[in-house]
């Protein structure tokens, strides 16, 4: 008898994709739709998006993909979808968008925030984080509104995240799994559960009735209403299974499920994930998030504008091979991949800064590039820049193994840089480890799907799912000789980076508002 099948859908940040996973992990049918405009900027550094867009895509790829795998579709037998992170929409009372939708993109600021409580400044100022606390507060989405458009704001009964609104308009039902609470909220990520009294409600205070209903992974959110049934050719009444976030999707659907594991995502920001047992904040002040497995945690450090930088850069310098991979029919990323072997190790002394944007560890970075000299290339630029972000996750991963008593022996990669054999292998020799492929080509919609068939019953628990449904296709092994190169670039000259720039930073800002 044919393995019954899952309707797993990954609404990303560049494009959305569905697939057809049976229970052995294999993807049946699969369509990828990119957005013909991803999002919109108003303003310089903004981000949005009308929420309709995307339950219009959802629906769109539903259709496409149920007509292109025909009978096969008969055997799905429910539904997933996880969704990017930090976006956030504002309903009416009906559920209905009261404006653009703002995407974790957006870099837009609150200019004067609401005072804290003395003792809390205190505080934060004693425990180091004053800066941050602030930071985190300006760039909050409700902060920014409740300040910039109290109309909206007065409106607004339910302040949801993107994936709680696709959610709602696939069943009607105004839920979200606890797992894909990740962004700028009042949730206690240690309890999973809305925070009442902790450090996020004094960031976010976002009364409790605009809040949406949370439950577990794994559980029944509800089924395809007959306006999406209409809208999407999906069957009416097939469920709705609650997940997590596209994160921590694809580090389930990379099989991370072992402490001796770790996820390394190279897409639009760049990630490194744990999983552990138990709770442990990756850098002070940051939370570990509720995993899939709902007894689970995933520690995580984040490069916000991560292979995006590879974007810009072919944007700005690889004109020459954007048009020759137009004539070749490839990509320009696999031209430029090619030039990667013959820059050695290091870059001939050139270094990169990946910290582009701001983050809680890095709150006044800005990027940089140090050691230029009349024999570098564009290339060894292309380079330093993977080797950059690469030193990023490095030194995520190493502070988040000693808090959390971890010890790393095996990576597991994913996201769009992954599909280069080059920066594999430059990854594995840079982190001294093997560094792995799983064969699906999309991490988060397994993820998705492996959480689905624990909930139905297909498997008894997680650790079976994946032995069951996520295989290896490869495995880079490190050259631990160049590997002692990179590691004495990242002791001796990068983990010294971001601390003697920092003040040339802070003087940057001051004296051109940037």
């Amino acid at each position: 008898m044919a393995s019954p099948l899952v309707f797993s859908v990954d609404v990303g940040t560049q494009s959305i994709r569905a697939c057809l996973i049976d229970s052995a992990g294999v993807t049946v049918s699969e369509l990828v739709r990119p957005y013909p405009v991803p999002y919109v900027s108003p303003r310089k550094s903004w981000a949005e998006q009308d929420a309709e867009y995307y339950f219009s895509e959802l629906c769109a790829v539903a259709r496409e993909l149920r007509e292109q795998s025909g009978a096969e579709f008969e055997r799905v037998m429910c539904m997933t979808v996880t969704v990017f992170r930090d976006s956030y929409v504002c309903l009416d009372g009906e559920g209905k968008p009261l404006r653009k939708c703002i995407l974790w993109l957006d870099q837009r600021k609150v200019k004067d925030p609401r005072p804290l409580a003395l003792w809390r400044r205190l505080l934060f100022a004693l425990c180091g984080v004053g800066e941050t606390v602030d930071i985190q507060r300006r760039t909050s989405m409700c902060n920014y509104i409740a300040e910039n458009e109290p109309e909206v704001w007065e409106r607004t009964e339910k302040f949801v995240l993107l994936s709680t609104y696709l959610n709602f308009r696939i069943t009607r039902r105004m839920a979200d799994s606890v797992a894909s609470q990740i962004g700028h909220i009042p949730f206690d990520y240690r309890r999973r559960r809305w925070d009442r009294h902790g450090i996020t409600r004094c960031l976010y205070d976002i009364p409790d009735g605009k809040l949406c209903e949370l439950v577990p992974s794994g559980t029944r959110l509800g089924a395809v209403s007959a306006e999406c049934a209409t809208l999407s050719s999906l069957p009416e009444g097939l469920p709705l299974i609650a997940t997590g976030s596209d994160k921590g999707c694809e580090t389930l659907g990379l099989g991370v499920l072992g402490q001796e594991q770790a996820a390394l995502s190279f897409g639009t920001s760049c990630t490194v994930q744990l999983t552990s047992p138990r709770y442990f904040e990756p850098t002070p002040f940051m939370p570990a998030y509720p995993a899939i497995p709902n007894d689970l945690y995933n520690g995580e450090v984040q490069l916000w504008r991560g292979y995006w930088m590879l974007t810009w850069f072919k944007q700005n310098f690889a004109e020459k091979e954007m048009a020759e991979a137009a004539v070749l029919g490839c990509s320009a990323e696999d031209l430029l991949n090619r030039h990667l072997k013959d820059v050695p190790a290091g870059c001939e002394g050139l270094m990169v800064l990946p910290h582009w944007t701001p983050t809680l560890t890095t709150p006044g970075a800005r990027g940089a590039m140090i050691g230029f000299s009349d024999i570098h290339t564009k290339y060894h630029v292309y380079r330093a820049i993977i080797e950059g972000l690469n030193f990023g996750l490095m030194e995520g991963l190493e502070n988040m193994e000693r808090r959390s008593g971890q010890k790393v022996k095996e990576l597991r990669l994913a996201g769009g840089g992954s599909r280069s054999d080059e920066i594999c292998q430059i990854t594995a020799n840079m982190f001294g480890l093997p560094v792995s492929r799983v064969r699906t080509g999309d991490a988060s919609a397994l993820g998705g799907a492996i959480c689905a068939f624990v909930a139905r019953g297909e498997y008894p628990d997680y650790a079976a799912a994946v032995k069951g449904m996520v295989h290896l296709r490869d495995t880079f092994y490190p050259d631990m000789e160049e590997h002692k190169l990179y590691e004495r670039l990242y002791r001796e000259v990068y983990l010294g980076y971001y601390r003697t720039l920092r003040p040339l930073h802070r003087k940057l800002r001051e004296l051109t508002g940037g």
